[in-house]
């Protein structure tokens, strides 16, 4: 009957979940603690570099203690965690059923005050108390007068050596369980990275230091073998040996095309030397639109706008997300990936994200106030194009 149906999935419900829980142990059980006492009324606003000693350095006692007074706030967060697990699992097969693949986008770096850091400080730079000594960031160029200061904690990388690189394996293969391909921020680091003291109040004053190389990726061939790939955010400073590891591991990297047009003809985001295991972007998400920037350019007078037309042999001045769009379809790059606001011929206003910048990022939507976005004419003409250009460049 009824009943007896919903309490047989109830109970395959509770196995799933229980089945899930044990799966993931090895960062849901920290990550849960973690925003329990992160939100408790005594600790929050507080880093857990400040919070009881006991508590700061996860005490077996202190640790038992917590578990049992947040019992019900432990289950609800793990529940959450589930539940979003399997809704998302539910839209990647969606998406893999129609042949379209997901990436994921997995930041080098974590935040300091976070479970990954609290549960794991032996595989970090701090001192005594949990605190960072050196910190994440890059130095000074010519988008930047102070460098970029991130602040994040250092990996001690040859901790994570001696350990086998295990938390860097299950972070890649959590990965995995959820995308097809995982896109790593900021890949130079792996290769070699800027270091800055934590008292410093820029990133003009550091050093740089060796990374992982290889045998990071081979300990992640080794234990996790084909499972997933992995592409390289290779942008910014990127020297011979950042190239040489990328090349090493077979990972495609990026170019993209707003980059390009500053009359060197040894530019890497030229078309001309593209290189076929990559992606090519008109812009990402941290761009300027490409009709945004175009204006820009044209505004500030620089000589890129009318090096685009001489380069390229045609330019539609009235849109260049199109005119990028095509280069990038026609660029030997293996993939050519665009943002919807191109797609769309959209101008900055509906721009994704301002590095640097802590708000008013990641709000731009095809709903509310953009309601005509989804006039069926103009998003028929759009598909039209895409396929068009597909064909033609036997995409």
């Amino acid at each position: 009957d009824a009943s007896s149906s919903s309490s047989s999935s109830l109970s395959s419900l509770r196995e799933q979940f229980a089945v899930f829980c044990e799966k993931n142990a090895d960062w849901l059980d920290a990550a849960a603690l973690f925003h329990c006492l992160s939100n408790s009324d005594d600790l929050q606003g507080l880093s857990w570099w400040d919070w009881p000693v006991e508590l700061r350095d996860r005490a077996p006692e202190a640790m038992r203690a917590s578990e049992e007074a947040y019992r019900d706030e432990l289950l609800e967060f793990k529940a959450l965690q589930f539940f979003f697990e399997r809704q998302w699992m539910a839209v990647r097969a969606y998406a893999n059923a129609r042949g379209i693949s997901l990436i994921g986008d997995m930041p080098i770096y974590v935040g300091g005050h976070s479970a990954d850091v609290w549960a794991n400080r032996d595989l970090f730079e701090l001192n005594d108390e949990g605190k960072a000594m050196f910190v994440a960031g890059v130095p000074p160029d010519a988008f930047s007068k102070t460098g970029q200061l991130w602040g994040n904690p250092l990996y001690d990388w040859k901790a994570q050596k001696a350990d086998g690189f295990k938390w860097w394996i299950r972070r890649l293969d959590r990965a995995f369980d959820l995308y097809d391909e995982t896109r790593v921020d900021h890949f130079r680091g792996f290769a070699g990275y800027w270091s800055v003291s934590s008292e410093e109040e820029t990133a003009m004053v550091g050093t740089w230091r060796q990374g992982p190389g290889t045998d990071l990726f081979d300990a992640l061939r080794a234990s996790l073998g084909d499972r997933g790939e992995i592409m390289a955010e290779d942008l910014g400073i990127i020297t011979p040996d950042v190239v040489d590891l990328r090349e090493r591991i077979g990972a495609p990297g990026m170019v993209v095309l707003q980059f390009g047009f500053d009359g060197n003809p040894k530019n890497p985001h030229l078309p001309h030397n593209h290189y076929e295991n990559c992606f090519v972007y008109p812009g990402t998400h941290d761009n300027d639109t490409t009709n945004g920037w175009f204006e820009k350019q044209v505004a500030e007078g620089q000589r890129s706008s009318a090096f685009v037309e001489e380069y390229l042999g045609h330019a539609d001045r009235e849109d260049m997300a199109w005119t990028f769009i095509q280069a990038s379809m026609a660029s030997v790059a293996r993939t050519a990936m665009f943002t919807m606001q191109d797609v769309l011929s959209l101008d900055n206003s509906a721009r994704m994200n301002l590095p640097g910048t802590a708000e008013g990022n990641w709000a731009w939507r095809m709903a509310g106030d953009q309601d005509t976005l989804w006039d069926g004419l103009r998003l028929k003409r759009a598909s039209d194009k895409l396929r068009s250009l597909t064909e033609r460049y036997d995409r």
